[in-house]
């Protein structure tokens, strides 16, 4: 899936539907009750408009993510860090630098609304990002286990008895 396109797309629609929209930032992560438009059996961005405007909504979010560099580049020097085995390392860093080339597209995009206490969200993003985050979840992992390791080394052979 082009997101560029799909964001120009859903600008115009939005829009032209004369809807506010606001340029905010991604809504997961909010402590209200939150239902995801199902993307895979509907994609239509149009489908979930429509839902909004049959319910009365004014205003939506608009949050859309562009790809750089620097996300590839700090995702490759964690995975420096993170203790994993030899050949995972270089298999990930392969696709990490791979990366680099989507550099100024846009990797996810998401536009919201809020209706009677509850956030509604329609959000698709790029193939190449779900596997660049499952990367990322991976170094994390790694990280993780490698930091738990070192929170049970003992106190390097001293004892007292006090």
């Amino acid at each position: 899936m082009n997101l560029d396109a799909l964001k120009e797309e859903v600008v115009r629609q939005l829009t032209s539907a004369g809807l506010t929209v606001f340029e905010g930032f991604g809504r997961h992560a909010e402590s209200r009750p939150v239902a995801f438009w199902d993307t895979r059996t509907r994609p239509d961005f149009s489908h979930f408009l429509a839902t909004a405007r049959q319910a009365g909504v004014k205003m939506v979010v608009f949050h859309h993510l562009e790809f750089v560099d620097g996300m590839a580049e700090d995702a490759l020097d964690r995975l420096e860090e993170c203790d994993m085995p030899a050949e995972e390392r270089r298999a990930y860093e392969r696709k990490l630098r791979q990366a680099l080339s989507y550099h100024g597209f846009t990797c996810s995009l998401e536009v919201s609304y809020d209706l009677d206490g509850r956030t509604y969200i329609y959000e698709v993003q790029a193939d190449w990002y779900g596997d660049f985050l499952h990367i990322l979840d991976e170094i994390e992992d790694y990280s993780s286990e490698a930091e738990d390791d070192e929170d049970d080394e003992s106190m390097g052979g001293y004892f007292s008895r006090n």
